[in-house]
């Protein structure tokens, strides 16, 4: 197999961007871009960002022919034509070449405080199931934004928080600290999505960003009922 990896390439922040053709061929019939970026980085000083190249930590995620993806599940076969176009994450400022920082995911959910207070018993279960189900969902979050990425509604500079992070406060949804997190959750995700659901076909997790919009609009009207 024989591809043209035509990689954005950017010195740094601020500096001009432009295009560089890397001739790749293999004979591997499961080769992926993380493949192919592997081995031009190894004789060039091409900058990106991986670490478990299984579809595990989100660290990879790029735009290869003007879609999200993850670099290592994103197999060369499956990639039409002869050249590949390889680029960052555009909302995300650039670092170099294909490394951006994403350092806003954390700081949202920082800002948010996106984090348990309190764990009770009762936070740990219900009896039926639904919140170890809605927690367990949510916790396969990768964090990787390509979510953000995709998403028409998002951009770094407004109050929508986007899916990246709406999954991890489902989490506070399903248990006690609804209450506490109520009006986070309203103001930063619920008034902000339109409901386009781009980032379910994304998401390298296969989450069901549907279902948890659902669950955790539910979760807050059982909450409000019980006060």
């Amino acid at each position: 197999m024989k591809k043209t990896i035509r990689i954005l390439r950017q010195k740094g922040p601020g500096e001009k961007a432009y295009f560089e053709d890397f001739p790749y061929e293999t004979e591997q019939e499961n080769a992926t871009v993380a493949t192919a970026l592997m081995q031009i980085a190894a004789r060039t000083d091409l900058a990106w960002e991986h670490s478990c190249l299984q579809k595990k930590c989100g660290a990879c995620a790029m735009v290869v022919d003007q879609k999200p993806v993850l670099a290592c599940d994103t197999a060369l076969a499956s990639c039409k034509g002869e050249v590949v176009v390889v680029e960052p994450l555009k909302k995300f400022p650039v670092v170099k070449d294909l490394l951006v920082d994403r350092s806003i995911l954390a700081d949202t959910l920082q800002e948010m405080q996106v984090y348990a207070q309190e764990q009770t018993e009762e936070q740990g279960s219900d009896g039926t199931g639904y919140r170890e189900e809605t927690v367990y969902e949510a916790a396969r979050c990768l964090q990787c934004g390509l979510c953000l990425e995709i998403c028409p509604n998002y951009y770094p500079e407004g109050t929508f928080a986007g899916m990246a992070a709406m999954a991890p406060i489902a989490r506070l949804l399903a248990g006690e600290e609804a209450g506490r997190i109520k009006k986070t959750y309203t103001e930063r995700i619920y008034e902000g999505c339109g409901k386009s659901l781009a980032c379910r076909d994304v998401c390298p997790a296969g989450l069901d960003m549907d279902k948890l919009l659902s669950r955790n609009n539910k979760a807050l009207r059982r909450k409000k009922k019980r006060r």
